[in-house]
């Protein structure tokens, strides 16, 4: 199935030219520090560190999905975050996370729908979708933040998890690498990645 982008506006696929190389879109649709001034800022762990931290959580999720995939009943679908999630963006900005899309792969090969819920915000929703597309992902459908809401992350992330499940779906696993990602339920099990104490926000 193509991936959809939902309620974009194409203005972004132009604004994502503008950005300097080695800055990243965040959350906020703001461009972030290079990665290694970040990452020296914030004293993060070292790049291959994170990466076996990552692995450590998606080795638990891929063999939770390897006995509730395939044999799931109707409509199973997993949820992912992006920022530092699907794409390593503190670290790498725009490259994949090798084991989340290892595990979205294997969703995907089991039958499963997978989702995109991100804060990031509507207007830079072309652009995350071309930079999801380009390093590999495939996908049901991208939940970005709608212009003028306010919710906070955890209030805007749940009702997009209820708003799946309003669809028909059965989201048997959550990813992400913050609390607000995977509280407010709506998910069989949640997986979370690290954050180190928030940094990988």
């Amino acid at each position: 199935m193509r991936p959809v982008l939902r309620r974009g506006l194409v203005v972004a696929v132009a604004t994502a030219g503008l950005l300097v190389p080695g800055m990243a879109l965040t959350e906020t649709g703001a461009a972030a520090a290079t990665p290694r001034a970040a990452v020296a800022a914030q004293a993060l762990p070292a790049y291959e560190t994170w990466l076996a931290d990552v692995t450590a959580v998606t080795d638990r999720a891929a063999a939770f999905l390897d006995g509730r995939l395939p044999d799931a009943g109707a409509r199973p679908a997993i949820v992912l975050d992006i920022d530092n999630t699907a794409l390593q963006s503190k670290y790498r900005p725009y490259l994949a996370t090798p084991s989340v899309l290892a595990l979205a792969r294997q969703a995907r090969a089991d039958g499963a729908a997978v989702f995109f819920v991100t804060a990031r915000p509507e207007i830079i929703e072309p652009a995350t979708g071309l930079n999801l597309q380009a390093v590999g992902y495939e996908w049901t459908d991208l939940y970005t933040r709608p212009t003028f809401n306010f919710d906070d992350n955890q209030t805007l992330k749940t009702k997009a998890r209820i708003d799946i499940e309003r669809r028909g779906y059965t989201i048997v696993a959550n990813v992400g690498n913050s609390a607000t990602d995977l509280g407010g339920g709506h998910a069989e099990r949640t997986f979370k990645l690290p954050d180190y104490d928030g940094q990988l926000d």
